[in-house]
């Protein structure tokens, strides 16, 4: 029987624990990513089984989350994604998006100037930033890693989904990877609007979806080791 091939990226502590970022597979024709990742884990038993510590491993397929139970088709980029800790275009709503996943120093202000319209009364940011400890361990610096492409994409799906929401008229989601220090941005999320309720609600809601479905991970470092910092979540 022909194989068909795919590519595999994992993120995180996937990626540690594989020690590879990407590789091909072959699959036999109407193959899942649950076979996918039984493939894997039998390539690299360090892996959790599906049943175990995976449990909160979420599976996308071109950049878009899918179910465990999704055919995979000749040439599909597969990620599997650990539970996160985010051209002219005319139409409207989707130009009133801005999202960057950077390198560099965020400035909450440059963001605000992006969104802030003459018609704007009201201009909400939100700025996480890095602390010095979490849940009881010293925090000598973060260090964040992404899967760029579909971050960008997903926090783009929702910043539409908070205009469409709330009536705000603009949004931008910007998030930093890299090494970052105790007093820096890692995220701004800001928005505009008429008035103060619509901002408020809009950069309430982006920086919330962010935190949830946006795939980028966070590892603390300190004095007690390295530690990924990973939320809830479940397959989908």
């Amino acid at each position: 029987m022909e194989q068909m091939h795919v590519e595999v990226l994992l993120f995180g502590r996937l990626r540690e624990v594989a020690r590879e970022r990407s590789l091909r597979r072959e699959l036999a024709p109407g193959a899942t990513p649950v076979d996918l990742w039984g493939a894997l884990v039998s390539w690299c038993p360090a892996l959790p089984a599906l049943g175990d510590g995976a449990a909160g491993v979420r599976v996308a397929v071109n950049e878009t989350y899918c179910r465990w139970d999704t055919e995979l088709r000749q040439g599909d980029v597969v990620a599997f994604i650990p539970p996160v800790a985010g051209g002219a275009v005319d139409d409207p709503l989707v130009s009133a998006v801005h999202v960057q996943i950077t390198e560099a120093v965020l400035d909450a202000r440059h963001v605000e100037r992006i969104v802030r319209g003459d018609t704007d009364g009201a201009v909400c940011t939100f700025s996480g930033v890095v602390r010095d400890h979490h849940e009881g361990r010293v925090v000598d610096h973060l260090e964040y890693e992404a899967y760029a492409e579909m971050a960008e994409a997903e926090m783009r799906r929702i910043g539409q989904e908070a205009l469409e929401g709330t009536g705000a008229s603009a949004i931008a989601l910007w998030h930093r990877i890299g090494r970052l220090a105790v007093g820096e941005a890692s995220v701004v999320v800001s928005a505009s609007a008429a008035h103060r309720a619509e901002a408020f609600a809009a950069c309430r809601y982006g920086i919330d979806a962010l935190k949830e479905r946006a795939p980028i991970f966070k590892k603390e470092h300190g004095p007690g080791g390295e530690l990924w910092v990973e939320g809830g979540g479940r397959p989908g």
